[in-house]
């Protein structure tokens, strides 16, 4: 990282920070609705392993706690921005969905950012991202699965076409 300004280096370190954080916490969200919602063991072990490995290459990135230091929540630009909908869940899947998407890109930043301080933490970051392919791919099939058991908990309850929506 010779050649980045202290400014571009800083920057760096808080891409990988916020970037490490956002990973886990969705892991984390995506961990707890199989772990308590499906009581999924396996999928459960899957997400908390995942999560786990995270912190491993976390903590190459983050020698002598450089991360934390860069760490400027406070005046974070995009701190206040939305999107539509960001507040808006109707379902477990939904939330699911989200979640493992926010993991798949904040995985994609940590392996481009981290070519810059480590190649090594690149390389497992990526092996990472093919490994939240596979595990959302038996997720999102888990819960197709579960769609008709487990009607209006991880999936909204849909309206007979009959059914009056209490609207005059």
């Amino acid at each position: 990282m010779s050649s980045l300004t202290l400014n571009n280096k800083q920057g760096i370190e808080r891409i990988l920070d916020a970037n490490i954080n956002r990973l886990k916490e969705g892991l984390r969200v995506c961990e707890e609705i199989f772990r308590f919602i499906l009581d999924d063991r396996g999928l459960t072990g899957e997400l908390k392993s995942a999560r786990h490995s995270v912190d491993l290459l976390a903590l190459r990135l983050n020698r002598g706690g450089s991360l934390m230091r860069s760490r400027f929540s406070g005046g974070d630009v995009g701190r206040t921005l939305t999107v539509s909908g960001e507040f808006s869940r109707g379902s477990c899947r939904d939330i699911f969905c989200a979640n493992i998407q926010r993991v798949k890109e904040s995985l994609r930043v940590l392996e481009e950012f981290s070519k810059l301080k480590d190649a090594r933490a690149a390389c497992g970051f990526k092996k990472a991202r093919y490994r939240v392919y596979e595990i959302e791919k038996r997720a999102v099939l888990k819960l197709v699965a579960l769609r008709s058991d487990r009607q209006g908990i991880c999936f909204p309850r849909r309206k007979s076409p009959g059914a009056r929506t209490g609207k005059a």
